[in-house]
Formats: structure tokens, C-alpha cells, sequence
């Protein structure tokens, strides 16, 4: 199987750190990965039409014991999103998903909350990895309107019985997100960065271990506890300094007692209209910290009240909302990366294997939106949908087939005039055309 040499680029750009042993293998497995049925390395490999050419074991070795970093792929693919970068702060979006998993000598498995299988009534628990994802969002030239979150960092994340088993210690969630956070402050020490994530990671665990250089909007508890600014402090007083000012009314009081206004926004794609209180506080469990604070109720979709805050205490509340209604993009950029790159298939049980093939799919997923944004755009064809003819933009789906077309037209006109060339492309043709559709 044939890469198109843009693509192609991208991804030994991606694998630069790499020897080239480890790359020529790795970008083999990344060939067969774009079309194989089922992303088992093995399936992978007869996709990629690579059966023979050295011993398997060697492409095992590539995510079980090869020296490379995911965080340095992660960080190499943020270089190549630079030229999607508006000026200012670069938008990231934070949140964790569960892949499902069967067997119990995997590394990391371990029971965790089903957000996909669970209601308001009733949590249920699915046993599998729990991944915690740090994206980049941008807005593509070609794609305009829509957000595209990019991952880039990847944790997995083992509750305390899975971290006792494999005698590791117990981290939670926002402690391994605040590790990303400094990883990629670390990598690209000369950008500003704002974080979206939910209310999960917008906790004191976040909020107060922010890096210099990260401001952070998520969403607060209507009860939170909020302060007004210290009052200046008299020469004569004794004891200690005072850390908070005097009690205010908490989000769920603040629209009772202040005077709302009324808005019409378009979130999530649909307009709402919505009554909105802000201001600005400090909050109980994070005293140092000036917040943006925004209270929303909404009027139309029997919706609860919510509120959100922002570390940026100059935005407005419709640049807090809408910034916030972007982190949507990263559970497209989950559902794309197990629906159509295979997230939860790989069987990998060491540890090494496990924390590098998972990420493989969403690595893949920023690389397919990458590519065609510089260039599969121009060979995208919208398909003749007499029942959808309301569609404006590609999907993933609709990128990641054009991706799949070009290579089979590499792989046609790379192809030698010899018999036994000739075979090989059409071998690959009955699975590929089916993985393309």
C-alpha cells in the first residue's frame, strides 16, 4: 500500500524522533491502519499488504519495547497545527473516554464509569482503559464554521484498585491532566494557552496547579462559595492577613438577586435564548485567583441552569459561552477515532504496548484533519445524497475517505507493469473499496 507523498510527509514528520528502524516499521503499521477491518496488529499488517516483508514480531516491538515518546509525537504534532493557529491564546480542550476492554491480564483494565451506557437514573460501569486526552482545536480554511480538536497528549488513567494491582501510584484524573499541561508548557515555551474541559478538571485540583502561561474556562457548582476582593488591610490590625473578602451570593443566588439580560446564542449548533448574570469573584477554594463568573438559565430546550467561569476576567459572557460550547469537538474527534480508526480494538496486554496503540487512532485522526486541510480538500468529491441534500461540510468520515481514495490511486500509479505488481493493488482493492465506503 502506497501513502500520497503530503500525507506521507506529514506522518515522517510526526516520527521524526524515531530511528529508522523503529519509523520504517511504525509507518507500515500506520498504512495498514487507515484500512485494515479490525485494528489488531496482525490485521493491521495483512492491510497493509507488509505480510513477509520482515517478522512480525518486529512490528510487535515497535509499541512494546522501541524507545520513542508519545509525548514527543504529540508535541511534533502540535508544530505541524501551528500554521492553524489564529494569534493569542491557543484554544486546547481537556477531557477523558472510556474504551472498552475484555480480559483481565491487560495492563490497566479496571471498572470504570460508562458515560455512553449511562442515564440520569441509572451509572453504569463498563470494564476497560480510561484515557485522559489533551486536544488543540482549530478551525479549518476548507471547513469553516466547525471546530476540530486535534490530540495530541495522552494518559491512561488506573483507579486504586488497578494501581495497586500493578503496585503503581494511585493518580487522579486532574493530576495527570495538570501533567500534560506542564508537558506541553515545557515543549512550547514561547505560546499562550486557554484549556476548555468540564466540570470534572475545573476544580481546585486544575484550577490552582495551572501552569504560568494557561488560563482555564469550565463550568462551577451553582452552591460554590464565592468571595469579593480582600479589603485593604489597616496598619494597626493584628494577626494574620485575611486570604478572602466578604461572602457573595453563590451562581445559583446571583440570578435571583441581580438583574439578568437576555440573549439569543448559537451553541451547539442551535440558537437559544437565554437569561445571563456575570461578575467577577473569587471562589472559596482557589482564594488568589480573579474569576470571570457566568450564570446561565436557559429559556428554550428545558435545560437546568449552569455556570461557567473563566480565569480571563476581561471576556464577555458570550465569549466565555462560546468558547466553552467549542470543547463539543473533542468527543467528535472520540466518537471518529473509535468509530472509524479502531480506538478500542488494539490487544496489546504489556504495559508499553498499552499506553503507546490506543493513541495510535486519535495520533491518526489529527493527522487525517491535518492532511486534508493542506491538501485533501482539494480531491474531496461531496457525495450525491438525494435524502441529505442539506449537507454543507465533510465530516471525518467524508475526510478520511478521501484520504483512502488517494491512496489507492498512489498505489495504482506506483504500481510496476510486471505481473506480479499488478496483483497486489488488486488484492487490496475488494477490502479497501469497502473500507472507503
Amino acid at each position: 500500500m502506497f501513502l500520497p507523498d503530503s500525507f506521507l510527509q506529514l506522518l515522517l514528520a510526526l516520527g521524526a524522533t524515531m530511528n529508522a528502524p523503529t519509523r520504517a516499521s511504525w509507518v507500515t503499521v500506520v498504512k495498514g491502519w487507515l484500512f485494515a477491518g479490525r485494528r489488531t496488529l496482525t490485521g493491521v499488517l495483512v492491510a497493509a499488504g507488509a505480510v513477509g516483508d520482515k517478522h512480525h514480531s518486529a512490528y510487535y516491538r515497535v509499541f512494546a519495547t522501541a524507545r520513542w515518546s508519545l509525548d514527543a509525537l504529540g508535541l511534533a504534532l502540535f508544530a505541524l497545527a501551528r500554521p492553524l493557529l489564529e494569534p493569542g491564546a491557543v484554544p486546547l480542550t481537556l477531557d477523558d473516554t472510556l474504551a472498552r476492554k475484555r480480559g483481565v491480564k491487560m495492563f490497566g483494565t479496571g471498572m470504570h464509569h460508562d458515560p455512553l451506557a449511562s442515564s440520569r437514573q441509572c451509572a453504569v460501569l463498563s470494564w476497560g482503559h480510561s484515557w485522559v486526552v489533551l486536544a488543540v482545536r482549530v478551525q479549518l480554511p476548507c471547513v469553516p464554521g466547525r471546530y476540530f480538536s486535534l490530540p495530541l497528549l495522552f494518559r491512561l488513567y488506573l483507579n486504586r484498585k488497578s494501581a495497586a494491582r500493578w503496585r503503581l501510584t494511585y493518580r487522579t484524573r486532574p493530576q495527570l491532566a495538570v501533567e500534560m499541561l506542564k508537558c506541553l508548557s515545557k515543549g512550547v515555551p514561547e505560546r499562550r494557552f486557554h484549556v476548555y474541559a468540564d466540570s470534572a478538571y475545573g476544580g481546585q485540583s486544575v484550577l490552582a496547579h495551572l501552569p504560568d502561561r494557561f488560563d482555564l474556562t469550565s463550568r462551577m457548582p451553582l452552591d460554590a462559595r464565592l468571595h469579593a476582593p480582600v479589603p485593604a488591610r489597616r496598619t494597626t490590625t493584628r494577626g494574620r492577613p485575611r486570604r478572602r473578602g466578604p461572602r457573595l451570593p453563590n451562581p445559583e443566588q446571583m440570578l435571583e438577586k441581580q438583574k439578568a439580560r437576555h440573549l439569543t446564542l448559537r451553541l451547539y449548533g442551535r440558537q437559544d435564548k437565554v437569561r445571563v448574570v456575570e461578575g467577577l469573584v473569587y471562589w472559596y477554594s482557589v482564594p488568589n485567583r480573579l474569576l470571570k463568573v457566568v450564570v446561565v438559565e436557559p429559556l428554550t430546550g428545558n435545560r437546568p441552569v449552569q455556570a461557567f467561569y473563566s480565569t480571563v476576567s476581561t471576556q464577555t459572557a458570550e465569549e466565555v459561552l462560546q468558547g466553552y460550547a467549542g470543547r463539543w469537538s473533542i468527543e467528535e474527534a472520540f466518537q471518529g477515532s473509535k468509530s472509524h480508526l479502531g480506538f478500542e480494538e488494539p490487544q496489546g496486554w504489556s504495559r508499553l504496548a498499552v499506553r503507546r496503540t490506543a493513541p495510535m487512532a486519535m495520533l491518526l485522526y489529527s493527522l487525517t484533519v491535518l492532511w486534508f486541510a493542506r491538501e485533501g480538500h482539494t480531491h474531496y468529491e461531496p457525495p450525491f445524497r438525494p435524502w441529505y441534500r442539506h449537507k454543507v461540510r465533510p465530516s471525518f468520515a467524508d475526510m478520511l475517505t478521501t484520504l483512502r481514495y488517494a491512496c489507492l490511486r498512489s498505489a495504482f500509479s506506483a504500481t510496476p507493469r510486471d505481473e506480479q505488481g499488478q496483483q497486489k493493488p488488486l488484492l487490496l482493492l475488494p477490502g479497501s473499496s469497502q473500507a472507503a465506503a
